[in-house]
């Protein structure tokens, strides 16, 4: 039975891309080179800045991210430094390609996941979003980590390009022993924000009728399935994860976001200075937890109004949920 997973204050989050390079060029791409800047971080800035998040933070996850974060060179360094530094858990997201030979340089017991992107069940829809071969480097990728005992996830970013495949994902998990499956939303921002953009979001009855069935025939398989909530019902209260959790997107330019919905815009919370975690001034995104609206959440109202749909009368047909609440089904 799927459950909503609520916000708590004892949950804490570093997502942290430690560069914005990357060996692919993916159509739905939420990176901005504008806002984020082309800078790859030093193994000493980073450990600096995972030892002030470590500070700041009680017993959070670390997810590290990119652009491609195998990439880095020191990449297995700064594992090793966040394991020593007490994070709770430590993930790298990955593309498949695994560079620098990362899978011989760390061990299960140091990253608890690594977490592949997988837009298609066969190669022809996958590749046609992220590039030629890539369904063959990733699903490579996944085998090699497995051979190897680490935990594996596969993120299934949903689009109007990919839905149709989306039902056939879960035979492809059990053949592949994946651990997690996370069907995410597509997010209209980086190259999917822009107009004429290919990856355009599914309609609202498409995510409720397609979502959930199959989350629930993922988890029948033995995999722990997870996705965002994006649509409230009825009875839900709206809840904002800026203003009741404790998450944190680091880029490189030293911004730091709390809602990644921000990232297009310079709403950044927080950035990096001195290698400390300082307040940005207003108005960002802080001031905007604050508000209040019928549609639930403010920075979805405006940042992509497009999501939203109004009665002849003027009141939101719906509420959006907080972009970073989750349902799940834990495996059968």
């Amino acid at each position: 039975m799927k459950q909503t997973v609520a916000f708590t204050k004892e949950a804490s989050n570093v997502f942290f891309h430690i560069l914005t390079r990357c060996n692919l060029n993916c159509r739905h791409c939420y990176i901005n080179y504008q806002q984020h800047g082309k800078k790859t971080l030093s193994i000493e800035t980073i450990q600096k800045w995972l030892a002030e998040m470590a500070g700041r933070t009680k017993n959070a996850n670390l997810i590290f991210l990119g652009g491609e974060p195998t990439l880095h060179p020191d990449l297995s360094v700064a594992v090793k430094a966040a394991r020593k530094m007490g994070y709770a858990s430590v993930t790298i997201d990955t593309n498949g390609y695994l560079f620098h030979h990362i899978l011989e340089k760390v061990t299960p017991e140091e990253v608890d996941y690594f977490s592949f992107s997988l837009d298609g069940a066969e190669p022809e829809t996958n590749d046609a979003l992220r590039g030629k071969g890539t369904f063959e480097a990733c699903t490579a990728g996944i085998r090699k980590a497995k051979a190897k005992a680490f935990k594996t996830s596969l993120i299934y970013t949903v689009s109007a390009a990919n839905l149709r495949e989306l039902q056939r994902m879960p035979e492809l998990l059990e053949a592949l022993k994946v651990d997690r499956f996370f069907i995410q939303v597509i997010g209209l921002r980086g190259k999917a924000g822009k107009k004429g953009a290919v990856c355009s979001p599914v309609t609202r009855t498409q995510w409720l009728e397609e979502i959930p069935r199959v989350a629930r025939r993922a988890a029948a398989t033995g995999v722990h399935a997870v996705y965002p909530k994006v649509y409230l019902d009825d009875a839900d209260p709206f809840a904002c994860a800026g203003l009741v959790a404790d998450n944190y997107f680091i880029f490189p330019n030293g911004r730091v976001y709390r809602c990644p919905l921000c990232e297009d815009y310079p709403l950044h919370g927080f950035r990096f200075r001195d290698d400390r975690l300082a307040a940005a001034p207003p108005i960002n995104e802080t001031d905007l937890f604050q508000l209040s609206i019928p549609e639930g959440c403010v920075l979805n109202k405006l940042v992509q109004p497009e999501t939203l749909t109004y009665t002849p009368g003027g009141s939101p047909a719906y509420r959006i949920a907080c972009c970073l609440l989750k349902e799940e089904i834990p495996p059968a």
